[in-house]
């Protein structure tokens, strides 16, 4: 186990290492020129020599060997420099950003995880009755309605039904728990629906999947009882896929809840994402693509082990 842990360890260097230099090399080759857009915009009037001042302070005027190579020590010594745009250390603009879609992240995921697996699994034992439909057609809802609609349903409703909306400046959790909790907890259950319908239609299939195998036709053969045969045998090995829907989800709601944060007057990453895009600042992308190429990184790592967990198998190899 610890030798697969660690083979499993280095393989995120250079997955990391080429995720960082494709950004790079991306980056340097969009047109346009973050200085000029900077302090040229809207008509203004810049002398040549601030505009080199400006750049030299950026590190724009080295060469793009030179600037790869301060990008790469930034990187190992987590020095990501300055936002070309605002001026400010780009790990805090990131970090104060990076709470906000943590939580939302983590409430969506167990609320989709605690929707997902009972109604997953029922649908498959009462396959074909009632039942399996009626969680079958709240799956297929969840999937066709986008996020950031329901997002607007949920504040219409809110607002018509009980005249109040959710807080509009964001509070810490650990500041106010109350008023935290009724920020995010509306888009948590939006962006949550979806999540949850991926994971019931694939925890569905998983549990149908290996109710057919020989084992557990074994197991009831020896007058197991039934709920451990789905607990203990069936649910064991259909986890698998669902976790690594989970995983894949979870990492994705880090950085892609751009319309979502737009609903609900977030401001996470996503929405800095796309502001740093739009500006052009090299350094703030550079550093948010390698945030999102780390998490999924960590959360791939995180599935393997939990693989090794579920399936023996794993861990013997």
């Amino acid at each position: 186990m610890l030798r697969y842990t660690i083979h499993r360890l280095l393989l995120m260097i250079p997955t990391l290492l080429g995720v960082a230099v494709l950004v790079f090399i991306m980056l340097r080759m969009m047109p346009g020129d973050i200085v000029e857009l900077k302090l040229l915009a809207e008509g203004g009037n810049v002398s040549m020599e601030t505009l080199a001042v400006e750049r030299a302070r950026l590190g724009l005027d080295k060469s793009l060997l030179g600037q790869f190579g301060d990008w790469m020590v930034g990187l190992v010594t987590l020095d990501f420099g300055i936002s070309m745009w605002t001026g400010k250390p780009v790990i805090e603009e990131i970090g104060s950003r990076l709470e906000l879609s943590m939580q939302v992240a983590l409430m969506a995921t167990v609320l989709a995880i605690a929707i997902a697996l009972p109604l997953g699994t029922l649908s498959a034992l009462y396959k074909d009755t009632w039942i399996d439909h009626v969680i079958r057609v709240f799956a297929i809802a969840g999937l066709a309605v986008p996020s950031f609609w329901l997002g607007m349903i949920i504040i219409l409703t809110l607002l018509l039904t009980f005249n109040w909306i959710p807080p509009l400046t964001y509070t810490p959790i650990y500041e106010d728990p109350w008023t935290n909790l009724s920020q995010l907890i509306w888009p948590a259950m939006a962006v949550g629906y979806r999540y949850s319908a991926v994971a019931t239609r694939m925890m569905r299939s998983t549990i149908l999947e290996v109710l057919q195998e020989d084992y557990i036709r074994t197991a009831r053969a020896k007058g197991v009882y039934e709920k451990w045969v789905i607990s203990r045998h069936a649910m064991r090995n259909a986890m698998l896929p669902v976790i690594t829907v989970i995983g894949l989800e979870f990492a994705f709601l880090i950085g892609g809840l751009v319309v979502t944060e737009q609903v609900f007057n977030l401001n996470g990453l996503g929405k800095l994402f796309v502001e740093t895009v739009t500006r052009g600042d090299f350094t703030m992308v550079q550093a948010l693509v390698m945030l999102i190429a780390a998490f999924f990184v960590i959360i791939n790592f995180v599935v393997d082990m939990l693989y090794a967990v579920f399936d023996p198998r794993v861990r013997y190899r």
